[in-house]
């Protein structure tokens, strides 16, 4: 099962679910794929779209999937990297308004960089990264308070 998480911005992200749908068409996804859609208005007969799940639930599915596709949130991310999951991250972008900066971009990129993650700029690099997470190891996160400061200070430092 693939989770896609989107989140609870007041923002659609579109562009990733019509993306997700392509890919299910095109036989690229074959898993049933379970999408926490936040704000996002999506109609799917080949998803399972929920606007919020509860978190009990959300943190069942995280568990029960083999793979993550979510939005550049730092609570998405360390949340299903702490259960082990690889994950693949695509920002909200502020050009399609989406957020109301591109601060993901570069969360994205860091735990891109650090290793933890496939991290992409543009749903139309999703195909390739599905294909990568086949072979992908990622690199085990550990709660490290100062690691993770770190990174924070990186990504304040890079802005």
């Amino acid at each position: 099962m693939i989770l896609v998480m989107l989140g609870t911005q007041n923002n659609s992200f579109h562009r990733l679910l019509e993306e997700i749908e392509r890919l299910i068409k095109k036989g690229k996804i074959e898993e049933k794929v379970i999408v926490q859609a936040g704000y996002t208005k999506y109609q799917s007969s080949n998803m399972e779209i929920f606007n919020l799940i509860p978190q009990k639930q959300l943190e069942e599915y995280q568990k029960e999937a083999n793979l993550i596709i979510t939005h550049g949130g730092v609570g998405s991310i360390i949340s299903s990297l702490k259960m082990g999951k690889k994950v693949i991250a695509v920002p909200r972008l502020h050009q399609y308004g989406e957020h109301v900066n591109d601060h993901q971009k570069q969360i994205v990129k860091t735990f891109d960089e650090e290793g933890y993650i496939i991290g992409i700029n543009e749903v139309s690099e999703l195909e390739k990264a599905i294909e990568k997470n086949l072979t992908f190891k990622p690199k085990k996160y550990e709660a490290d308070n100062k690691k993770m400061l770190s990174i924070i200070e990186n990504f304040i430092d890079n802005l």
